[in-house]
């Protein structure tokens, strides 16, 4: 059901459910055990989820809501399957590696969330994103509603969700819900090449880079202190003494031979 690839740094998770990787228990699991090996692998810089599939995702398993609702504890059963969705969003949202998302084909209700869970959204022109769950009398509750509010304000989030809409990669591009759109022949590429120079960056500033952007969507932390706590931390890391040792170098360098 899903496939991870280590290359050169980058670990691409490959969604792999014929046809439209929906998204059930079994499929959650696996998706836990794939971020388990991503972590235990040394020297990863980042996460690149894609999919293999016509669709990018299509969202939660039909089959198993529809068992739910033949159940007399249903409304019980269907609140611990989101409550896991939830759980697993919420994990690769918090990892310490920077996560993109490569949208190729469709990205509806979960298949949606789970891309607004990543830090990072790609998409091709033609591909559809929407959270369409008021069509089946339901609400996008895996997330849709605090995240592409937090992304990109009551606006646009009123107008997928309570328009019902589905809009194509570019309008995504424009709204703000993802930050590259391109043709479609060029999504590999370009994804591929933001991962790239992702990979190459101090996995420790972007962790800490990352806590301190979650902090300012967090009225209870103080996310200036906190960027100046990760300054003094990173000032004592190594990775970050020689990086900067580096750049001073190459500028010395650039600077004498200008003079030349």
């Amino acid at each position: 059901m899903i496939d991870l690839q280590v290359i050169h740094n980058v670990a691409v998770v490959t969604l792999s459910r014929a046809p439209v990787n929906a998204i059930h228990n079994d499929w959650i699991d696996a998706f836990y055990s794939i971020l388990e090996k991503v972590l235990s692998t040394p020297n990863v810089g980042a996460l690149h989820i894609r999919s293999d599939q016509k669709v990018f995702c299509a969202g939660a398993d039909l089959a198993q809501i529809s068992h739910h609702f033949s159940r007399h504890d249903g409304a019980d059963r269907m609140v611990e399957d989101i409550a896991r969705f939830h759980k697993l969003f919420e994990r690769i949202e918090s990892l310490p590696i920077v996560s993109l998302a490569e949208i190729g084909g469709a990205a509806l209700g979960g298949g949606l969330e789970l891309a607004l869970a990543c830090d990072l959204r790609i998409a091709a022109f033609e591909a559809k994103l929407g959270l369409p769950e008021a069509q089946l009398g339901l609400i996008p509750g895996a997330g849709g509603t605090q995240r592409l509010t937090w992304l990109c304000g009551k606006g646009v989030s009123s107008r997928l969700i309570l328009g019902g809409e589905v809009i194509d990669g570019k309008t995504a591009g424009d709204l703000g819900i993802v930050q590259w759109a391109v043709p479609r022949d060029r999504l590999e590429f370009c994804a591929k090449e933001i991962t790239s120079r992702i990979a190459q960056l101090s996995p420790a500033a972007l962790a800490l880079s990352k806590s301190c952007i979650a902090a300012a969507a967090d009225t209870e932390r103080n996310g200036f202190a906190e960027e100046l706590e990760a300054t003094r931390t990173m000032f004592n890391e190594p990775d970050t003494r020689q990086r900067i040792a580096k750049f001073l170098n190459k500028s010395s360098t650039h600077t004498y031979k200008t003079k030349d």
